[in-house]
């Protein structure tokens, strides 16, 4: 059961987006790591979602469903410190996550829409600088994703199916525990997805949590769902 969110349009209550309703089934898996309280978004004028609790465990991983326009994005760049909360609060280990902006950053690795990839670098110069930050093997990102025979074409010359798995491999290097990541199997092929799994299920057996919005189906194991509507 969901607690009304805090704050007030001019009536003295949100207004109610019409259908915007969210509904959680959370798997356990000891101590909760991200836990969501009474979140509520407005885009532009609209109210987005409100009144949202979830709560994700460590090792735990949480799909968001919806249709287009539901707010599945927006709240992945909220839970990034992105964006600004109308109401609610996002913890992390039971303390408030974005006090500290910077802290939280080292604690996320985001995947969005756009791969992010400079065109102007090899597939390998493309991870080595991530590496710089995230740190980790790039020989084994280049493995994890099936980039080896690519690893030395630049960027511009891969597909886009190819650019997303780039982008993904960027995930192999990570030790951030919390993954958020937006459509992450578009455009790639069986294979691809398959591979991606097992970076997932190497995230999760190392205690992480995996935020995922897709309308594709996803390699991952006994996920918990979140619908907005």
């Amino acid at each position: 059961m969901t607690k009304r969110a805090r704050g007030h349009d001019e009536a003295g209550a949100w207004p109610r987006p019409s259908g915007r309703v969210a509904t959680t089934k959370t798997a356990t898996r000891g101590g909760n790591l991200l836990q969501a309280q009474g979140l509520a978004a407005f885009r532009g004028e609209r109210l987005v979602f409100r009144d949202l609790d979830f709560a994700v465990a460590a090792g735990g991983a949480l799909l968001l469903a919806g249709p287009n326009g539901s707010g599945k994005s927006t709240l992945l760049r909220l839970l990034a410190g992105l964006g600004r909360l109308a109401a609610g609060q996002v913890l992390w280990s039971g303390e408030d996550a974005l006090t500290d902006l910077t802290a939280h950053a080292a604690r996320v690795t985001y995947v969005g829409h756009l791969d992010a990839v400079k065109p102007g670098l090899t597939v390998t110069e493309n991870l080595r600088f991530a590496a710089l930050v995230g740190g980790g093997r790039v020989e084994a990102a280049l493995d994890a994703l099936g980039l080896r025979e690519l690893a030395e074409l630049p960027a511009r010359m891969l597909s886009a199916g190819q650019k997303r798995r780039l982008a993904l491999a960027r995930l192999a290097l990570s030790a951030a525990p919390l993954w958020l990541l937006d459509e992450p199997t578009l455009g790639l092929d069986v294979a691809s997805v398959e591979r991606f799994g097992l970076v997932l299920a190497g995230h999760r057996a190392r205690g992480g949590v995996i935020v995922a919005a897709t309308h594709l189906p996803l390699p991952l194991a006994d996920p918990a769902e979140l619908r907005l509507t």
